[in-house]
């Protein structure tokens, strides 16, 4: 197989049962194609995160494959995770450490030379605006500011494939549309993103596919046009109200109401 033909991500019949019983995924099948801008909406508890987790090593399924660039994700994964950049929902970074600390590590983790470290740093503090805080401690920085150096850091060792959960949550208008341009230019360059958002708008104006996922099920993919076919409704946010149940949300149920 060449390396075009080759998926960035590869999910197959993918289960996750924890020892509670809880099936968090039920035979999950998902293909991403390399440089495609993808999205995976759900609501709170349909999976997502534990999507994510079983893909990045941080969980481990109970049955099913992931294959990322080719490579097995689950049984061999040290060339599937180098691959992979994660930048978490929770800011999970050491307080303690600087701002241009914190890439330096993650790049080193990698096995990322000192010289090279030392120049994707200065690249990445530049575009991500962090430069004047280079030797702040991470613990001191914004909320924002924090944003920006989960999202820098997931990009440290240039993956192929970059994995967003929720890159926006909480943070102001100007740093969103600031992020968006970011990522979108970065795809444009050949980097897959595989993004789950709660912003519905977002994932219009970003993703080239989006899947639902529900109940640890894939329940429906394709464009934001194919989706709002396939529901029988006018756009993306009222074929994601019929998913979850509520269309007596979307704008027109709520508009009559107001009139």
């Amino acid at each position: 197989m060449s390396g075009v033909d080759v998926a960035a991500l590869q999910i197959t019949e993918l289960t996750k049962r924890y020892p509670t019983g809880t099936e968090a995924l039920r035979g999950v099948s998902l293909e991403i194609g390399a440089g495609e801008f993808f999205g995976l909406l759900g609501p709170n508890g349909a999976g997502k995160s534990t999507l994510i987790h079983c893909t990045t090593g941080l969980a481990s399924p109970t049955s099913g494959s992931i294959e990322v660039f080719g490579h097995d994700a689950i049984d061999h994964y040290e060339q599937a995770r180098v691959a992979v950049g994660l930048a978490p929902q929770d800011l999970n970074i050491d307080w303690f450490l600087t701002v241009e600390e914190t890439l330096d590590y993650h790049g080193g983790y990698f096995g990322m030379p000192r010289r090279e470290r030392r120049e994707r740093t200065k690249e990445l503090l530049e575009a991500f605006s962090l430069t004047v805080k280079r030797n702040d401690r991470t613990r001191t920085l914004s909320g924002g500011m924090k944003r920006r150096l989960i999202l820098a850091r997931a990009l440290m060792h240039r993956p192929k494939l970059l994995i967003l959960d929720e890159p926006t949550a909480g943070v102001d208008v100007e740093l969103r549309l600031e992020l968006w341009h970011y990522v979108q230019r970065i795809n444009a360059e050949g980097t897959t993103i595989l993004l789950t958002t709660h912003y519905l708008e977002e994932a219009e104006q970003l993703c080239d596919k989006i899947a639902f996922i529900n109940d640890g099920q894939i329940v429906a993919q394709g464009t934001s046009g194919e989706l709002a076919a396939q529901y029988g409704v006018s756009g993306l946010e009222d074929a994601y109200l019929e998913l979850v149940g509520r269309k007596e949300l979307s704008r027109g149920s709520v508009s009559e109401i107001a009139s």
